[in-house]
């Protein structure tokens, strides 16, 4: 997990890996949209729980929590493209299909979250998969890119661990690190 160094910040998240085929036929879809920074194949993944910063010891004890979780394997599927920001988009993204083992696994990761003196998630839980930051785009080129794939169906794939990932940016895209992996049974 992370080192030793209480001092040392983490920017973590909780995310299921976008398996490697499926996160090539989603980059398919990304195409010309004014102000798109495209993500990244690898950088593909659904967010169960955004934790922000963290020192070292505040990580390792969400580790431990998030360890602590019991659920089992099950399958998504990515449906539908949309973007967020209303009049002013900021990114676009690829939908999941509504899935109660997901709520419920993004719920256990909040509970841990709360266990270790972290705030309640202010925003409601929306899976998904964000396939680019935009930067000045208008609101028809987002419209028009969710309308054109509004059909996508991608899936299903078999989710059987979750990670808690820690956050680096750099020049280009961020980069993400897996810090721990937790199994599903």
């Amino acid at each position: 997990m992370v080192s030793d160094t209480s001092d040392t910040m983490y920017r973590l998240f909780a995310a299921i890996e976008v398996p490697e085929e499926v996160g090539e036929e989603l980059s398919l879809i990304c195409e010309k949209v004014t102000g798109a920074s495209w993500r990244p194949v690898e950088n593909f993944h659904i967010t169960l729980r955004f934790f922000g910063e963290l020192d070292g010891t505040e990580a390792r004890d969400l580790d431990h929590e998030l360890g602590e979780i019991r659920a089992g394997q099950f399958q998504l599927n990515l449906k539908g493209t949309g973007w967020f920001g209303a009049n002013e988009p900021h990114s676009l993204w690829a939908g999941v299909e509504k899935s109660e083992p997901l709520l419920s696994l993004s719920s256990r990761c909040e509970r841990a979250a709360r266990r270790i003196g972290l705030p309640k998630e202010k925003r409601p839980f929306k899976p998904h998969v964000t396939l680019a930051y935009l930067h000045g785009t208008p609101l028809e080129e987002a419209a028009s890119f969710a309308q054109k794939h509004a059909l996508l169906n991608l899936g299903p794939f078999w989710v059987d661990r979750f990670h808690l990932y820690s956050s680096w940016s750099g020049k280009g895209p961020s980069r993400y690190v897996s810090e721990a992996e937790y199994p599903l049974g």
